[in-house]
């Protein structure tokens, strides 16, 4: 390889892969050397410097790069899948995850329909999905009469490969009758609704709260147990008002961030000054 190809080859190199801060840690601050590699990667990840889903560094280059040892360079690199702000995949490495998926409360879209809004590819696990009695909590939200029975759907939910949320929903078996024969793993439920039976969801209530991961829901996440999530209870009305679908989830609270777009009216309430 002659000099200008092999300095050619440096130039793509350099241009494909992220480049690591240059700047030199600090030996005698107070702060542990893991902690300021975790800082500058930080840095760089919320600069643009390295883009959503392109490979982090390897820790060896890490740790070659801030004279570390590999336990060093992997402590700092586990402390940012803790934050969630990159993943692991066996054997391909890891990489920096997108920005979190804002949670639209305006409109009655299901995950799919959320998931694609924002250029992202919806994939669901069923599982289970089974005709049962429902329980005191479901029969109330969805008024159902003494004997009626629902299926049950339990659904692990992700965004382009990676686990977002485990979703329960119940719907009433006279609604839909053949549910587990038309109904696709990767299908829309709403989509599924509306095609086979003329179901259309019109409005909602839900209710959000901040829980802790138990232990199975952190095993099907990928989260530690008793990681932060968001806890969705929403139930869904046909236009006439009559509740079709309850649903209880567990959201990664490294996941989703909630945002409320709010607009002050120009009028002055009667009685107040204008003024704070």
């Amino acid at each position: 390889m002659t000099a200008v190809s092999r300095w050619v080859y440096l130039v793509r190199l350099m241009n494909a892969r992220p480049i690591l801060s240059s700047s030199p840690l600090e030996r005698g601050s107070g702060i542990s050397l893991y902690r300021q590699i975790q800082h500058k990667l930080m840095d760089q990840i919320r600069s643009g410097a390295f883009k959503p889903s392109e490979p982090l560094p390897s820790v060896e280059e890490i740790a070659n790069r801030y004279g570390v040892s590999l336990m060093t360079a992997r402590q700092a690199v586990r402390s940012l899948c803790d934050l969630g702000v990159i993943y692991s995949q066996q054997g391909k490495g890891t990489f920096i995850t997108r920005t979190k998926v804002e949670k639209n409360f305006r409109r009655v879209l299901s995950f799919s329909e959320e998931m694609k809004m924002r250029g992202s590819t919806p994939e669901s696990r069923v599982l289970s999905l089974r005709l049962c009695a429902p329980s005191r909590e479901v029969r109330k939200a969805l008024e159902l009469n003494g004997g009626e029975k629902i299926y049950a759907l339990h659904r692990l939910r992700k965004a382009d490969g990676i686990p977002m949320g485990v979703e329960r929903s119940w719907l009433p078996a006279l609604a839909c009758p053949d549910l587990p024969r038309v109904f696709e793993a990767n299908a829309s439920l709403y989509r599924t609704l509306g095609e086979h039976y003329g179901i259309q969801l019109h409005s909602a209530s839900e209710v959000v709260e901040v829980g802790k991961a138990t232990a199975e829901e952190a095993r099907l996440l990928r989260i530690k147990p008793r990681s932060p999530v968001f806890l969705f209870t929403r139930t869904s009305f046909l236009e006439n008002g009559k509740p079709t679908e309850y649903v209880k989830s567990t959201f990664r609270g490294d996941r989703y961030q909630f945002v409320n777009r709010l607009t002050r009216l120009n009028a002055v309430l009667p009685g107040a000054s204008g003024e704070l």
